[in-house]
């Protein structure tokens, strides 16, 4: 399945009410050329803050419960998960989302608006392909009796069980494949929801400060419809289930092909799922990526050893093919005739847990000394943290060594070392290095 990315034509604005905070804030909409992805720009003082809905800057969803909110140390955006929604479903991948205030409007509680000013802007094709993730095979979290399932799909595809036993909500089931012809017609409508014994704890909470029965659906078993409300669908709850959940998948990054199965999910378990989906698509492309380099590395055993000093029997990487200023992606191809088997566990050899950081940290010396100025220096080791061996390395073995800088200031980084074989992480952990010279 191909598709190209898409932004919108022009420039639009919504205002309104969040629903958690009560304050007031505008999103203006700008068109964003290929590979921008969806960003929100926020004034901070004089300057202005860049933040992408992306599952690294997810906030904790235990002091944030009820939303989806994304932050960082400068910025933070609540209950983003209506927009991501509405423009996950329109295949908007991107656009340039300033806004003014703290949380995005809650409007009537559904999606509906953010689509209408979605195609009021209208919807531009762009020349680049669009970053699509197939599932290859079943992905499974549970918690709490709840549970998301993805299956391999040729499309995107959302299910969703509700279960309030006892209460009028019942049980309700909906699936839908997701295109924006049916996600508007099916899906955008649905209001969010609660009982109306959950209003108290929830304003003891500090949340719902925006709500009232018209933008929030309150269920109450003496009666079959929301109080000062008539539902949109008989199953609407059902339907706003899933459009949350599009909301929160939407944090994965990229297009997504596959059956998605949620049973009495909410954001706590939908973007934990998210996370792993993340690690898995990392694995792959790690792999994929390991396997298309045949014979075209960025850099050599001979290229290495111009920029860090180690050698045989010493140096643990035969190539670099990937080098940037964040990330060094190495190979280890692990022989039979290695120098470490004659005597670690000769006759069941297996590659020293050391010696693979040892290689990961080889990898982050390339990465930290490869720019001129640094050439004819050294890399050394400060401190190492969180290492874990999950699993062991043995003779035929390739391991691709994946190194990224968390923080650098100076001449000292915090790196994050991952060892990888046929996809799975068999080595992490994060160091310190220092550069010093010669």
């Amino acid at each position: 399945m191909e598709k190209n990315q898409k932004t919108i034509e022009k420039s639009v604005e919504i205002e309104g009410i969040g629903l958690h905070t009560g304050e007031r804030s505008k999103l203006i909409f700008h068109p964003a050329p290929a590979d921008t992805g969806i960003v929100f720009m926020k004034k901070n003082g004089s300057q202005s803050e860049m933040i992408k809905p992306e599952i690294d800057n997810l906030l904790d969803t235990t002091k944030f419960p009820r939303r989806t909110s994304i932050g960082n140390e400068c910025v933070q955006i609540h209950t983003v998960e209506h927009l991501l929604s509405a423009l996950y479903a329109m295949e908007i991948d991107n656009i340039l989302i300033e806004i003014n205030g703290n949380e995005c409007p809650g409007m009537d509680g559904s999606a509906q608006p953010f689509i209408d000013t979605i195609k009021k802007a209208g919807i531009k094709e762009l020349n680049k392909k669009k970053n699509i993730f197939t599932v290859k095979e079943p992905i499974y979290i549970s918690e709490n009796n709840s549970h998301i399932i993805a299956l391999p799909s040729s499309e995107l595809k959302i299910s969703y069980i509700l279960d309030y036993p006892g209460t009028t909500l019942g049980s309700q089931y909906a699936s839908y494949s997701i295109t924006p012809e049916i996600y508007e017609k099916e899906i955008a409508p649905a209001r969010t929801f609660c009982l109306k014994e959950e209003i108290e704890p929830l304003k003891k909470m500090g949340l719902g400060k925006g709500s009232d029965y018209k933008n929030t659906l309150v269920i109450d078993d003496k009666n079959r419809c929301p109080i000062d409300n008539q539902f949109r669908f008989k199953d609407e709850p059902v339907r706003h289930k899933i459009s949350d959940l599009i909301g929160d998948i939407a944090l994965f990054g990229s297009y997504i092909a596959g059956h998605i199965i949620g049973i009495k999910s909410g954001h706590s378990l939908n973007t934990r799922f998210i996370r792993k989906m993340k690690a898995i698509k990392e694995r792959e492309k790690i792999y994929i990526d390991s396997r298309d380099y045949c014979g075209n590395g960025v850099l050599y055993a001979e290229d290495i050893c111009k920029i860090i000093p180690h050698r045989y029997p010493f140096l643990l990487v035969d190539r670099i093919v990937e080098l940037s200023d964040n990330k060094a992606i190495g190979i280890k191809n692990v022989s039979m005739n290695e120098w470490f088997f004659q005597g670690h566990f000769p006759g069941k050899p297996i590659m020293p847990g050391v010696l693979i950081v040892e290689a990961m940290a080889q990898v982050g010396g390339v990465l930290m000394l490869h720019r001129d100025e640094n050439r004819g220096k050294l890399a050394y080791f400060m401190s190492i943290e969180q290492a874990k061996f999950r699993k062991a390395v043995r003779p035929g073995c390739q391991l691709i060594l994946q190194v990224e800088v968390l923080k650098s200031k100076g001449k000292v980084a915090r790196l994050q070392g991952k060892a990888f074989v046929d996809g799975t992480v068999v080595t992490e952990g994060t160091f310190m290095s220092t550069i010093v010279d010669e």
